[in-house]
């Protein structure tokens, strides 16, 4: 057996060994990389070679977009924009069956991709909505259920965190622009596909719904919420006409965030303490991770992982469908027990190459393990929008795996329908001039 093979198998054994002992994620990536280093006799200093892989990884500019993004869902957290998305998507659709389930998607689609935070989408929406549900009449797990899934919908709509990491893990084959402008279509369907299943749940339990409101309300609301709004216009419109960069972008949501919660009267200087400890703390944790995983990615170039996969796979299986197929399988199940940025970090390398050698363009395929990490956040063991949505709701997860099933159903299969017909994927940054 080869050293090669060897240190393959300390790094795969060494890594799954650490998180089933309950190690956390970004610890168990470290680690592990720093054993299978210690094993290869070309790299004796082997927690300097670490050191230096996670510390070059973090050294990018494009990653400071991150930090800016997650102050500025904080501030919109803290603003009162959940409050007036809330209220606008109730005008506009609570007069439909299950109008609250609805409105619950709809906000969290609407504050997902302003904040760029599925976590935040959940925390925001769901301590906004659950009561009210419950007292209308819907089961509270059900109302759970509803707003994990459609918290995710915020990953994909721009801007997003996740396709920003997805970019730097590409290596430059795909940009944040032709990124963000992708995701639109997939969030799209991901949130129309969830109301088709609540839709089919309001008919057949019979919930309630709300009376339609005046014009003149739908009109109110609106203007109360298009200050909000107006962000993604600024954030993705900037970015994709080439006005500033991502990282620009973010810098400018955090002003635009802060000014807008002084104008809506719900920010106070008081609050500024808190959201900024808040923000540094994810920060620390997000970048810890990136740090790590960057270390791991560049472990498995050195051992040559990506091309041994492309190789195995393509010699022993020629149909691209099926392919396809194996890729999203695999995904799925490393959604379960890994949060989404080392998965993106890790398995775009690992990936990419494979479709990309089939013809799938780079864009597409960050659609595509976007959407699998999405399901996997939503999925225990690990499922980090679970809990957060559980908790939110103060029900017990078990009781909220039922509800979520069908769901998670249908965001399946959204995943096949991109994974299958790329243009979902690319018509809109080819109609933008983004990619040929």
């Amino acid at each position: 057996m080869s050293i090669e093979t060897i240190s393959i198998l300390v790094l795969f054994l060494s890594f799954i060994g650490l998180l089933a002992y309950g190690v956390p994620v970004a610890y168990a990536i470290g680690i592990s990389t720093t054993i299978t280093l210690v094993l290869n006799i070309a790299f004796l200093p082997a927690t300097t070679t670490a050191a230096q892989r996670m510390t070059t990884g973090i050294d990018n500019f494009a990653l400071l977009a991150i930090p800016f993004f997650i102050l500025a869902g904080e501030l919109m957290n803290t603003g009162g924009i959940a409050k007036r998305l809330i209220d606008f998507a109730k005008s506009l659709i609570g007069s439909l069956p299950g109008g609250l389930a609805f409105v619950n998607i709809i906000a969290a689609m609407l504050f997902g991709a302003i904040s760029g935070s599925a976590v935040a989408a959940a925390s925001a929406i769901g301590s906004t909505l659950t009561e009210k549900m419950e007292s209308e009449g819907y089961p509270r797990e059900f109302s759970a259920a509803v707003n994990i899934s459609s918290s995710t919908t915020g990953l994909l709509i721009p801007p997003s965190n996740v396709l920003i990491i997805f970019a730097l893990a590409s290596g430059g084959t795909a940009s944040v622009a032709a990124l963000f402008i992708a995701g639109y279509i997939p969030g799209l369907l991901v949130g129309l596909a969830l109301m088709i299943m609540v839709y089919i749940y309001a008919i057949r339990k019979g919930l309630p719904k709300a009376d339609r409101v005046s014009f003149k309300q739908l009109f109110l609301d609106f203007r109360r919420a298009i200050l909000s709004l107006t962000l993604l216009i600024i954030v993705v419109g900037g970015i994709v006409i080439g006005v500033f960069t991502a990282t620009e972008a973010a810098a400018i949501a955090v002003v635009y965030a802060m000014l807008l919660g002084f104008i809506n009267r719900e920010l106070k200087f008081s609050d500024f303490k808190p959201v900024l400890l808040r923000s540094a703390r994810t920060t620390a944790i997000v970048m810890f991770l990136i740090a790590t995983s960057m270390a791991m990615s560049w472990l498995f170039s050195f051992e040559g992982i990506p091309q041994m996969l492309t190789s195995a796979l393509l010699d022993n299986v020629s149909n691209p469908i099926i392919i396809f197929l194996m890729i999203n399988i695999i995904l799925l199940i490393v959604g379960t027990f890994m949060d989404m940025t080392p998965a993106v970090l890790i398995f775009t390398p690992i990936f990419l190459p494979v479709a990309m050698a089939l013809g799938m363009h780079p864009v597409q395929f960050g659609m595509i393990i976007v959407l699998n990490l999405c399901i996997g956040v939503c999925t225990p063991p690990v499922g980090t929008l679970l809990f957060v949505g559980s908790g939110v709701a103060k029900v017990p997860v078990t009781k909220v795996i039922k509800p979520l099933l069908p769901l998670l159903g249908v965001m399946v299969f959204v995943l096949m329908l991109i994974t299958y017909f790329p243009e979902i994927s690319l018509w809109l940054p080819r109609t933008f001039g983004l990619i040929d």
